[in-house]
């Protein structure tokens, strides 16, 4: 369907390649590690997602796969839409205090 011309995280990667580092393909197969320590030179999948965004304003594509909760799944499988609600700071249940940190990710690190 998409015609894959570059895969970012090939397995196995050679020593000296980075997926992040180099310019990826018009079509590209993205299965990244899912953690810092699975050894992408210390990227993990939030490395990947912001690189394939930045490859798509160059006109690019990317199919990224990434691991999900199986309830996550379940809503996807039965035709589920999504809406963000930005970056949150939740509430602790107990002390009432905001969480320290947001509940996901900046797509642009600060």
């Amino acid at each position: 369907e998409f015609h894959f011309d570059f895969d970012p995280c090939p397995f196995p990667r050679p020593d000296t390649f980075n997926g992040i580092d180099v310019s990826w393909g018009y079509s590209n197969y993205c299965n990244p590690p899912f953690r810092k320590s699975d050894g992408a030179f210390d990227a993990g999948p939030t490395a990947f997602i912001r690189k394939a965004i930045e490859e798509q304003k160059a006109g690019k594509t990317s199919v990224v796969v990434l691991n999900t909760m199986s309830y996550i799944n379940m809503l996807v499988e039965a035709g589920a839409e999504f809406r963000s609600l930005g970056r949150l700071r939740w509430l602790d249940c107990d002390t009432k205090e905001p969480w320290k940190r947001e509940s996901y990710s900046r797509l642009t690190p600060e």
